[in-house]
């Protein structure tokens, strides 16, 4: 494994030239491929229209499914392009056939776009949610979950590694589970995305979805799902057009083969062209060096902020992951996440409502998140603890 040449992957990186981004959990700075892909198909269209410039185009845009699917360990049938995480997981959740009383089991570290879709159809459809308890580490606990499973559930939904928390749940366990016990497997992946290697057949599951912005490093508006082929003649989107079926008669119409049932006609090329950039941005730098270096960033990170007074780290688990959860007393996040904005450091803040069953249970504060990627530096690491210790004397 090779490692990562940060000034390489900086200079490759424009905007590491206006301040220290360290938001990657949230939308990560862009590599140059990226936004040239984005912009030259956007010229493209410009030039000579937006049909034209697809048609011109196809190869490389056809060449995004062989991308993804390389990246997850896939075929290109099984990938669908969609326009963020949350529209690829519900277009899986919704077109699993369930009927009243069927279960679905999910995590403590549920995100909350998909557990407010998991109630509608409990409201909707009489499905029974019902939630895996975690683990010592703060992981789903998967004895608990082989034990709940005892009893026949339709679904797994996972989220493996939550929005804050820096947690990494054991995905390839309960991909074991779920299948040892007849259960589908949906999993949320779009914080693993970018930042670890993934692989649909290791991790056993039957849905995948994932996002582009994130450590991905593409374009806003860009998102996965990952379909195992098996299952797709069994399963009916819950919208369809003219391109996820074919108008075959006046009163009938035959659903797509692949994974592209589950996409819609217009969509935007341009920012699919960025997609496939960045995926094979990250695939070029390797996801072991990627997962190796941000992690150990994050890794100093939370060494840093344990050594300010009143400072709390709130990461679960037993190796965390590139994303660093925390709060500090007498500073208010908020006020904080400001306040470094102003001095060229970006991070963020998370709230309750994004994880309310872990927030409730762990009665977490609202915190501050910071999350590396390649093109941070240790020195920029060390810059924000010793800002961070700089806001909590200005308020002692």
């Amino acid at each position: 494994m090779t490692a990562i040449d940060v000034d390489l992957v900086r200079s490759l990186t424009p905007g590491t030239k206006h301040g220290t981004h360290l938001l990657a959990c949230g939308a990560a700075l862009m590599p140059q491929p990226v936004i040239d892909a984005v912009t030259d198909h956007l010229n493209l269209e410009a030039e000579i229209g937006g049909y034209e410039a697809a048609a011109r185009q196809q190869a490389v845009l056809e060449g995004v499914y062989a991308s993804v699917a390389q990246l997850i360990n896939a075929h290109p049938t099984e990938i669908a392009l969609l326009e963020h995480a949350t529209a690829a997981w519900c277009h899986a959740f919704y077109a699993v056939p369930m009927r009243p009383g069927d279960r679905v089991l999910t995590c403590e570290a549920d995100y909350a776009a998909n557990h407010v879709a998991m109630l509608h159809r409990q409201d909707r459809d009489g499905i029974i949610v019902e939630i895996v308890p975690s683990d010592s580490s703060g992981a789903i606990d998967l004895d608990a979950l082989a034990s709940m499973l005892t009893t026949p559930a339709r679904l797994v939904a996972l989220t493996w590694v939550p929005t804050n928390g820096g947690l990494v749940n054991p995905a390839a366990e309960v991909g074991r589970l779920a299948r040892q016990n007849g259960a589908l497997y949906l999993l949320d992946a779009c914080q693993a995305i970018g930042q670890m290697p993934v692989d649909v057949h290791e991790l056993g599951c039957d849905f995948l979805s994932a996002t582009g912005r994130k450590f991905l490093r593409g374009p806003r508006g860009t998102g996965f799902l990952y379909v195992r082929q098996e299952l797709l003649e069994d399963l009916h989107p819950a919208m369809i057009d003219h391109f996820g079926a074919e108008w075959t008669a006046l009163d009938s119409y035959t659903l797509r083969g692949d994974a592209r049932r589950f996409e819609t006609w217009e969509n935007s090329y341009a920012l699919r062209a960025g997609l496939g950039a960045s995926v094979d941005f990250a695939l070029e730098l390797g996801l072991e060096a990627i997962r190796e270096h941000t992690w150990g960033l994050a890794s100093r990170l939370r060494d840093g902020i344990r050594g300010i007074d009143g400072a709390a780290v709130y990461d679960l688990g037993a190796n965390p992951c590139a994303i660093v959860s925390f709060a500090i007393d007498g500073v208010d996040g908020s006020d904080a996440v400001t306040s470094l904005r102003e001095s060229g450091i970006s991070i963020g803040m998370t709230g309750p409502s994004s994880t309310l069953i872990d927030t409730q249970r762990r009665q977490l504060p609202h915190m501050m998140r910071a999350a590396p990627h390649t093109y941070n530096s240790i020195d920029e690491i060390d810059r924000l603890v010793n800002e961070l210790d700089r806001l909590r004397r200005a308020k002692a």
